[in-house]
C-alpha cells in the first residue's frame, strides 16, 4: 500500500519586545534563575495583568504580512493545566477570538500553505533537569514572555515542504522586526502534528505531536522518522495512539511523553481580568502602511533595477541587516555588482570566521564603500584591498590611514614595473622558454614573481600587459 503523510505545524514565535506580555518585567535574560520575574508573571494571588501594547502591534503586523484577516475585537482565554513550569496553573492564550485568521504562505512550486490562525499568548517557565543530582529545578524567568502561535492547516505532505515554509516564515518575521527567530535560543519553536493515510484517502489518520525540535535539521529528521514509524505500525495491523512525543537528537527517534489532549481537556474560558482587544480600521491601516519591503520583493528589485543575478540577490537578502548594508553601499555610489561581490565574498567570510550575524558587525557601509572606491581609482589592487578589509573589519578602521601607515598604495610607476619585469625574465629563462613553447601556466608563474618583487602592490592588469609586451 502507498501512504501519504499529512502534516500541520504550530509555530511559537517569541516577540521582539523588551517587556513581558502582562507585566513590566524584562525579557532580556541572562542572569541567575528566577531573577526576572514578578508577582504578576508568577501568578501571585491578588495580582492583575496589564496587556503590553507593543505585543498587539507586533502580532497584528505579522498577521497582515501573512495575509491574515485581523479580528477587530479579540480576547484572551485561560488554558488550564497543571505543570511545574506554570505557577498560575493556567496559561493566558486566545482560543475563541484570536487576533488573526485565514492567512497563507506561498512556498514556491505552486504550493500554498494555509494559516488557520495566529494568536497571542504567554510563555511558561523552564524546567532544568540535572541527571547527576537526580533533580529537576524550575526557572520562572521565561514566564510571561510574549509569544505568537501560528497554526497552519494540515497542508504539508513532506519534510521539504515544512522546511520551505519555516524558512519563508522566519525570513518574513525577521524583516518585519517581529522576532529574531533564533531557534538555538528558543525564539522560534515548532511543534509538528503528523499522521499518515492511504494515498487517495481524504480521511485524516490519528495524529501525534512532536516537540523538542530546535533546528530545521531536527524537524526534517523527526518527520521522516515519525512517518516511517506510523506506517510500520499500520502495516503490522496495529494502531497509532494520539499522543505527544519527544524528539531525541542523539538517538534519532521520537519517544512518547504523554497522551495528547484535546481543546476541551484544557477547560478554556474567557480571562476575567483582561478586557477585549479592539483594533480600529485606522489603526490597522497605519500598520499596513508601515509594513517594510520584504525579502522576496527586494530580490525582484535587485534583479530588475540593478541587474544582479538571482543567486546574488538571494544571498544578499538572506539577512535583513545584510540587505540594508548593501543598499547603503549602493546609495554611497558603489557599483551594485561590485558591492554584491564584496558582501558575498569578504563580508560573509569574515562574519563566518568571527561567528557573527550581519547586524552585529562593526564594519559600516562608508568604510567598505571607500575601500571599493580606492580599488576602482587604482590606489590599491584587489588583493591588497582584501588585506586592508580584514585588518579593519573588527574595528571599522580608517582605510586611508591604514594604507598610508603600512605603505600599501599601489605602484603606479610603469617604469618601475617594466624594470622589475625585466629582472624577473632574466632570472627565469626556463619559464620564459616554457611560455613560448605554449605552456600558459608559466605566464602565471612569471606574474607571481613580479607581484612578489613589488610586494603585491602593483596593478595586476599593468603587470600582465608589460609581461605580454616583453614576451611578444
Amino acid at each position: 500500500m502507498t501512504w501519504e503523510t499529512v502534516i500541520g505545524l504550530e509555530t511559537h514565535v517569541e516577540l521582539a519586545t523588551k517587556t513581558k506580555i502582562f507585566c513590566s518585567c524584562t525579557t532580556e535574560f541572562g542572569g541567575a534563575p528566577n531573577t526576572h520575574c514578578c508577582p504578576v508573571c508568577m501568578g501571585m494571588p491578588g495580582t492583575l495583568p496589564v496587556l503590553n501594547q507593543k505585543v498587539v502591534e507586533l502580532a497584528a503586523t505579522a498577521g497582515l504580512a501573512l495575509g491574515c484577516a485581523i479580528t477587530p475585537v479579540s480576547r484572551f482565554d485561560r488554558k488550564n493545566y497543571f505543570y511545574p513550569d506554570l505557577p498560575k496553573a493556567y496559561q493566558i492564550s486566545q482560543l475563541y477570538l484570536p487576533i488573526a485568521r485565514d492567512g497563507a504562505v506561498d512556498i514556491g512550486g505552486g504550493k500554498t500553505i494555509r494559516i488557520h490562525e495566529l494568536h497571542m499568548e504567554e510563555d511558561a517557565g523552564k524546567l532544568v533537569h540535572d541527571p547527576w543530582l537526580d533533580q529537576t529545578l524550575a526557572d520562572y524567568n521565561r514566564c510571561g514572555v510574549p509569544l505568537i502561535e501560528i497554526v497552519t492547516e494540515p497542508d504539508f505532505r513532506s519534510a521539504e515542504e515544512v522546511i520551505a515554509y519555516l524558512e519563508k516564515l522566519k525570513e518574513t518575521l525577521q524583516y518585519l522586526g517581529v522576532s529574531d527567530c533564533k531557534m538555538q535560543e528558543g525564539s522560534l519553536r515548532c511543534d509538528v502534528n503528523l499522521s499518515v493515510r492511504p494515498a487517495g484517502s481524504t480521511e485524516l489518520g490519528t495524529r501525534t505531536e512532536m516537540k523538542n525540535l530546535n533546528s530545521f535539521k531536527a524537524i526534517s529528521r523527526a518527520i521522516v522518522y515519525e512517518a516511517k514509524r506510523q506506517i510500520e505500525l499500520l502495516e503490522e495491523g496495529k494502531r497509532v495512539v494520539q499522543e505527544t512525543r519527544r524528539w531525541d537528537e542523539n538517538k534519532d527517534a521520537t519517544y512518547a511523553m504523554r497522551s495528547k489532549e484535546n481543546a476541551q481537556d484544557y477547560r478554556y474560558f474567557p480571562d476575567p481580568d483582561l478586557p477585549p482587544v479592539e483594533l480600529s480600521q485606522e489603526y490597522l491601516d497605519g500598520l499596513r502602511a508601515a509594513l517594510p519591503e520584504l525579502a522576496e520583493t527586494k530580490r525582484a528589485r535587485y534583479q530588475g533595477d540593478w541587474g544582479l543575478p538571482a543567486y546574488d540577490a538571494q544571498m544578499i537578502t538572506s539577512q535583513k541587516a545584510l540587505a540594508d548594508f548593501f543598499e547603503a553601499l549602493v546609495a554611497l555610489g558603489t557599483d551594485p555588482k561590485q558591492g554584491a561581490n564584496w558582501i558575498m565574498g569578504e563580508v560573509l567570510g569574515q562574519l563566518s570566521a568571527h561567528g557573527l550575524e550581519a547586524k552585529d558587525m562593526a564594519l559600516t557601509p562608508p568604510t567598505l564603500a571607500r575601500l571599493i572606491a580606492l580599488v576602482k581609482e587604482g590606489k590599491v589592487n584587489r588583493n591588497t584591498a582584501v588585506k586592508v578589509f580584514e585588518a579593519v573589519f573588527e574595528t571599522d578602521g580608517d582605510v586611508d590611514a591604514y594604507i598610508k601607515e603600512h605603505g600599501l598604495e599601489q605602484v603606479s610607476d610603469t617604469g618601475l614595473v617594466e624594470q622589475v619585469v625585466d629582472q624577473v625574465l632574466s632570472a627565469n629563462e626556463k619559464s620564459v622558454a616554457d611560455f613560448k613553447a605554449g605552456k600558459e601556466k608559466a605566464f602565471g608563474f612569471l606574474v607571481g614573481q613580479v607581484m612578489r618583487q613589488l610586494k603585491g602592490q602593483a596593478s595586476p592588469a599593468v603587470v600582465n600587459q608589460v609581461l605580454r609586451d616583453r614576451l611578444s
